[in-house]
């Protein structure tokens, strides 16, 4: 396959993420005030919404996975793209909290089939082992996604309200993303070596209980809750720390470009090291953030180093198991790993409200400290299993 393809794909499916990410994950934290105004349910009635999402979304990924897995991954996509598009009128229309969940529900398809996991799993299913430069590209064009969605969002809603902010994101993607994917995406997608022509060959995934597999899933899911906890509740912990709320929102700010600055980092290496040591690199970074602010470190640069973490992670979560297990199971297993990872974000915000509700701010800080230390710990476990496999060739 030509560069020039490769790029073609690799493009369109950034301004994809930038788009589906932009009008699911992080739709409501523009939209979530004047819903809230205008409907008059509590702020747990409309986030739990998310929640919903993101609980469907796992519930959902293991047969995406499945789906990519012997299909491809370009019909699933311009799925993904519908039930987001069907999703967001949905919730344009709600007037009741039933239906509200109910878009909720059909967006948490979407996401299943629309956000990195589908994405990563397409590339991996186009390029085999040699996915792993385009999978860091795509997190790239993905860290954008809140940098442009959120002011979109902001017009949008000042402009016309939240209801047709909905409609809106819902005709950019019958009219942008959709397209993209059918378009730019290869219409009959390569079939792995090994593989029956008409894509029918059974999976075969790893064993009941293989090492690699769950340090992955343990370190994904640990982390997924730590973000998502983080992410809602950061700007109670920073002011419970003595920060004004215009320092804390500024504070909060600096994550992103963090993630960015890892990506880009990471993608000038042009994939020299194994990814075993980019996700030794999150699970590090990610830990010292949260020691830094739990022993009073300046708290800027414990957010860089928490949004490098983070940032790094993503693509961890993508190439390591391109790199451990055979690319032919890539997709089931991307299907798989991305389960406990959703559901450990739809339980996340809740979990953290109770946290700081029962045992106040600091302490939550520092449950989230220890919590870092799983991600390392499962790093780490992981390394020493690969190096074992490497030396002997009968383990691999």
């Amino acid at each position: 396959m030509i560069l020039s393809e490769r790029m073609r794909v690799i493009s369109a499916l950034g301004i994809v993420m930038i788009l589906t990410w932009g009008s699911t994950f992080y739709l409501l934290a523009v939209l979530s005030g004047p819903i809230l105004a205008e409907t008059g349910w509590t702020a747990g009635e409309v986030t739990a919404g998310v929640s919903l999402g993101l609980l469907v979304s796992g519930l959902a990924a293991g047969r995406i996975g499945r789906l990519i897995q012997r299909e491809g991954g370009r019909r699933v996509l311009v799925a993904g793209m519908l039930l987001i598009a069907a999703g967001l009128i949905l919730l344009g229309l709600s007037r009741s909290l039933p239906v509200y969940m109910a878009a909720w529900g059909l967006l948490g398809l979407g996401m299943a089939a629309g956000l990195y996991d589908a994405a990563f799993s397409t590339l991996g299913r186009i390029y085999g082992r040699h996915a792993r430069s385009a999978i860091t590209a795509l997190t790239l064009w993905g860290g954008f996604a809140s940098t442009v969605c959120w002011p979109i969002s902001a017009f949008l809603v000042e402009a016309a309200g939240w209801r047709a902010t909905c409609f809106a994101y819902a005709a950019l993607h019958l009219t942008v993303t959709l397209p993209l994917c059918w378009f730019a995406l290869p219409r009959v997608p390569p079939v792995p070596a090994g593989a029956q022509p008409d894509g029918d060959a059974p999976s075969r995934p790893p064993r009941a209980f293989d090492i690699r597999f769950w340090c992955i899933a343990v370190a994904g899911a640990t982390l997924a809750m730590i973000a998502s906890i983080w992410s809602v509740h950061l700007i109670t912990i920073l002011t419970a720390r003595g920060y004004a709320l215009a320092a804390a929102v500024a504070l909060g700010t600096l994550i992103g470009p963090a993630q960015v600055a890892a990506r880009v980092i990471e993608m000038l290496g042009r994939g020299r090291h194994h990814p075993i040591w980019t996700m030794m690199a999150a699970a590090s970074l990610v830990l010292l953030g949260f020691l830094g602010l739990t022993l009073g470190s300046p708290a800027g640069a414990a957010l860089v180093a928490y949004g490098a973490g983070n940032g790094l992670w993503s693509i961890a979560r993508g190439a390591l198991p391109l790199a451990v297990f055979d690319p032919e199971d890539y997709a089931w297993i991307m299907g798989h790993l991305a389960r406990p990872m959703l559901m450990a974000s739809a339980a996340a915000p809740m979990l953290g409200a109770m946290l700081i509700q029962g045992y106040g701010p600091r302490a939550t800080l520092t449950a989230l400290t220890l919590g870092a230390l799983v991600p390392l710990a499962a790093a780490i476990v992981l390394a020493i299993d690969l190096a074992r496999r490497n030396r002997d060739p009968a383990l691999r």
